[in-house]
């Protein structure tokens, strides 16, 4: 993942993206979770009610949450959200389209569909969001990443859902990888600033080193097909990453096997803070977690087992 360039004037950013968020973007970028490879950063909108063409079910505008939100918003009746691609089934390209599908793009279209306003789904490599955050082209991310201290120090959370971690493997485990104690040594590969990468490997690290094991061997890719790709082919032991991703890709390659799945913690919708869209969006959230069309959404893909029945705001993982 190349670290991105900062914006050359913070006067200049909209919608009243703070400072600090601008100066510690280039820092966080290096952190996030859930990478892609995608360039563009053509809008795809999604419907203002129901959806339409996008197989979101209709939810009701919540007046109480859409009286919140900023003055900006309110007048364009437009949220511009950031997501990357390529990693189903949490966000991906429609077959034969340009349409954004996934648990993250429809959960992003059902706040919207809440708040009464207008989605533009805003395709963005995830190393490029929180500096476009800071430059002021997005006004969120809906793209699984988990709320920590450090980001918190720029960015506001508002649990929507929840993921672990999952270890694959060669069909058959030919290495005998059984959890994480067992990628101590191994060549384990990685998606480029990833949570795995940034806190789980330096923890498993000192363990490693605690008992006198070696420590793991990183690669880093900056799209699961690659690691994938590099498993399959002999050249890693494992891959390590988000769950749902991983487990979809499982049912999908034959050459590759789920040895474990571990450590579920919930993901936010990251806000600019000061932006003045935290208050809106958990009131939103809180209710589109109760909905049955929350429930349909995370069931398309296989992911009920996501749901939370809590949208908590600012709960570091």
């Amino acid at each position: 993942m190349k670290t991105p360039t900062a914006p050359a004037s913070l006067k200049l950013i909209p919608r009243g993206v703070p400072a600090v968020l601008a100066a510690a973007a280039l820092l966080l970028a290096a952190t996030a979770c859930a990478p892609s490879t995608a360039t563009s950063q053509t809008p795809t909108p999604s419907g203002d009610s129901a959806g339409t063409g996008t197989g979101v079910p209709a939810l009701a505008v919540n007046d109480a949450a859409a009286q919140l939100l900023p003055d900006s918003i309110r007048s364009t009746k437009v949220l511009r959200v950031a997501i990357p691609t390529n990693e189903p089934p949490t966000q991906f390209y429609r077959e034969g389209t340009q349409e954004m599908t996934g648990t993250n793009p429809d959960i992003a279209r059902l706040l919207g569909q809440a708040l009464g306003v207008k989605v533009e789904i805003q395709v963005a490599n995830f190393d490029s969001i929180i500096p476009g955050m800071a430059a002021g082209r997005y006004d969120m991310t809906v793209s699984s990443m988990t709320p920590t201290e450090k980001r918190m120090e720029v960015l506001d959370f508002v649990d929507y859902m929840q993921m672990g971690n999952s270890i694959a493997v060669a069909k058959g485990n030919p290495q005998g990888i059984t959890d994480q104690h067992a990628l101590c040594g191994r060549k384990v590969g990685l998606l480029t600033g990833s949570y795995q990468l940034t806190v789980n490997v330096p923890e498993y690290d000192k363990a490693c080193t605690a008992a006198g094991k070696d420590t793991i061997q990183r690669s880093e890719f900056q799209d699961t097909r690659q690691a994938i790709s590099a498993l399959s082919s002999g050249r890693l032991d494992a891959v390590l990453a988000d769950s749902p991703i991983l487990n979809f890709a499982a049912t999908q390659n034959p050459q590759i096997e789920i040895a474990a799945k571990y450590d579920f913690t919930p993901v936010g919708v990251g806000i600019p803070k000061d932006s003045g869209l935290v208050k809106s969006v958990s009131a939103a959230l809180s209710e589109v977690i109760k909905s049955d069309s929350y429930l349909k959404v995370l069931g398309k893909y296989g992911l009920e087992s996501s749901a939370i029945t809590d949208a908590r705001v600012n709960f570091a993982q």
